[in-house]
């Protein structure tokens, strides 16, 4: 029994952290993380004390609305993409289960950032605030692409041969949205205002851009 544990784990391209943390619980610890960041996105948004009116506090609130609805769109389109990762993935190892770690490391930051970002949208500080929250976007969404890119060149963890393919157009698709995103960055050294249309543009895109995974989610019904 352990001869036979022993050749398991010396095979090429197996991974000893599988038999640590099998790929079930990578992906439920995941979906767990994405859960939790957009509970305390809606928590931030700020409630207004009895004494005041309603609709004029709401309306002076509009940069913490705006800022949720952003990192909102942006995180369920980048669920929506882990989890057509995840129907591709037959086998973790020890470089996805880092790349998901640290990919998780940059969205369990946007809480801050968003709050940082609607705290200062206006005024002096709006400059920093927005670089701040477009560079937390634009690594998280670089490391997301990470994963697809190697998982595409090891593909004796996907399920299946044509796996590989949909990998590198997904990560292809989303180069377009990278670059974008960059551009924000930049943007929000001069123009903010600027940068927040282009966050809010690639957000969109980032939430639309599964839907068209079509071969993924119809394999994925076939299965």
């Amino acid at each position: 029994m352990a001869g036979r544990r022993d050749e398991e784990e010396k095979r090429p391209g197996r991974s000893i952290l599988t038999d640590v943390l099998p790929a079930d619980r990578l992906n439920a610890f995941a979906d767990g993380v994405f859960a939790i960041v957009i509970t305390l996105l809606v928590l931030e948004l700020p409630v207004p004390e009895g004494g005041e009116a309603l609709v004029p506090a709401l309306l002076e609130a509009w940069p913490d609305f705006l800022a949720y609805i952003i990192s909102f769109v942006f995180i369920g389109g980048f669920w929506m993409t882990h989890a057509s990762i995840t129907r591709l993935t037959a086998e973790e190892d020890e470089v996805t289960f880092r790349l998901t770690l640290m990919t998780l490391f940059f969205v369990s930051f946007l809480p801050f950032t968003t709050r940082l970002m609607a705290g200062h949208l206006v005024g002096a500080g709006s400059h920093l605030s927005v670089l701040v929250y477009g560079l937390d976007l634009l690594v998280a969404s670089v490391m997301l692409s990470a994963i697809m890119r190697y998982l595409a060149w090891r593909p004796e963890l996907l399920v299946d041969g044509l796996a590989e393919d949909d990998f590198r157009l997904m990560e292809r698709r989303r180069r377009s949205g990278i670059v974008f995103n960059g551009i924000g960055v930049l943007l929000a050294l001069f123009l903010p205002p600027a940068a927040i249309v282009v966050y809010i543009a690639v957000a969109f895109f980032f939430f639309v851009q599964p839907f068209f995974y079509k071969r993924i989610l119809r394999r994925s019904r076939e299965r």
